[in-house]
């Protein structure tokens, strides 16, 4: 699927508005902090794993990204940060994604503040898929 946000391939999601591009940049921020392409054919041929899934077991299973480069722990901070903004502007369905507005909220805020994102591939039990994000 990519860049493009599901919306556009089916109409149960809602229909296409800002939201999508919400979808598309926080698809561009997973890109960028995990060094992986998101629209390869050859990763989704191999059935390698969603990556905003992958992103997502990272960051819950061990509260940080294992990625393939050296970083500081502020570059880990920041990494981390963005991972967790582009996994809210994923959400499948659009109403669960926040504002461009309040995505640069999240991203000049402090990761402390930030709350990890249901999973933004289909609604998880125990999560109310419903809710933005106020904190930041």
């Amino acid at each position: 699927m990519g860049y493009i946000a599901p919306e556009i391939y089916s109409r149960n999601f809602g229909t296409v508005s800002y939201k999508s591009d919400v979808y598309s940049f926080g698809m561009l921020m997973l890109e960028l902090v995990g060094g992986k392409k998101i629209a390869d054919p050859e990763i989704e041929n191999q059935g390698e794993a969603y990556f905003p899934e992958w992103v997502y077991e990272q960051l819950v299973s061990r509260q940080e990204l294992e990625l393939d480069i050296e970083m500081t722990a502020s570059e880990e901070e920041i990494a981390k940060k963005l991972a967790i903004v582009a996994l809210w502007c994923v959400q499948w369905n659009p109403v669960n994604r926040p504002t461009m507005s309040r995505t640069v909220q999240m991203l000049m805020g402090s990761l402390q503040d930030l709350e990890m994102p249901p999973k933004p591939f289909v609604p998880s039990l125990g999560y109310d898929t419903t809710e933005v994000p106020n904190e930041v």
